[in-house]
C-alpha cells in the first residue's frame, strides 16, 4: 500500500511539473554560452590537443542542444582564434573553455597545468587540466558535458519560478511541485 501511495505521489509530481514545462513553452529561452579559444597558425592549423578538444567541444554542444532544448535553454558556441602574437604573450590561454562565463576548471574544481607541445605551439607549453587526479592535455567530451550540465542547472535555478509555485500573497502551502512555498519565494 505504501508503494502504491508513493507511486501516486510521484505521478502527481511528474504531471504537475510537466504542466509547468508546457506552460513555459512561450517564454523566452535562457542561453548557455560556451566559448572555446585556441591558437591557429598562419596556415590555419592548430595543435593536436586543441584539435581533439575542438571535436569534443562540438560533440558536447550537440548533446547540450538536444537535451537542454526541453528545458528552454539555448546553447551558443563561440570559437575564438588566437593569433601567434597573442598566443606568445600567454600560451596557456590556448585550448581554454568558458561555460556560462566561468572557466571550465571552476565548474569541475580542476587545476590547470602545462605540458610540452610538439606541433603548432612550437616550444611553448600547452594547457592541461587535472580533474580528480587525472591530467588531460585534450579535454574530453564527458568533462565538458559535466561542466555544462552544472551551468545549465544554475541557469534553471536562477530563473524565476513558474506558475507551479503559488504567488507570494497566497496562503503558505505547497502546490506539490515545489518543496514549500518558502522555497518558491526565494
Amino acid at each position: 500500500m505504501k508503494q502504491f501511495i508513493g507511486l501516486i505521489a510521484c505521478a502527481g509530481l511528474v504531471i504537475g511539473c510537466a504542466t509547468l514545462t508546457e506552460n513555459n513553452r512561450g517564454k523566452d529561452m535562457s542561453t548557455l554560452n560556451i566559448l572555446w579559444q585556441r591558437l591557429v597558425d598562419e596556415r590555419g592549423q592548430t595543435c593536436n590537443c586543441c584539435g581533439t578538444t575542438e571535436m569534443a567541444v562540438e560533440e558536447a554542444v550537440q548533446k547540450f542542444k538536444r537535451s537542454l532544448k526541453e528545458l528552454d535553454i539555448n546553447v551558443v558556441l563561440e570559437k575564438k582564434t588566437l593569433g601567434q602574437s597573442t598566443f606568445l604573450k600567454d600560451p596557456l590561454e590556448s585550448n581554454r573553455i568558458w561555460i556560462a562565463g566561468e572557466p571550465l576548471e571552476k565548474w569541475l574544481s580542476a587545476s590547470t597545468g602545462r605540458s610540452k607541445c610538439c606541433s603548432t605551439c612550437g616550444d611553448s607549453d600547452c594547457r592541461t587540466m587535472t580533474v580528480d587526479g587525472k591530467t588531460y592535455e585534450a579535454i574530453p567530451t564527458e568533462l565538458i558535458v559535466k561542466a555544462g550540465l552544472l551551468a545549465g542547472a544554475q541557469l534553471l535555478h536562477s530563473e524565476p519560478r513558474g506558475s507551479c509555485c503559488p504567488p507570494a500573497e497566497s496562503p503558505k502551502k505547497s502546490s506539490g511541485c515545489c518543496p514549500s512555498s518558502l522555497e518558491c519565494q526565494k
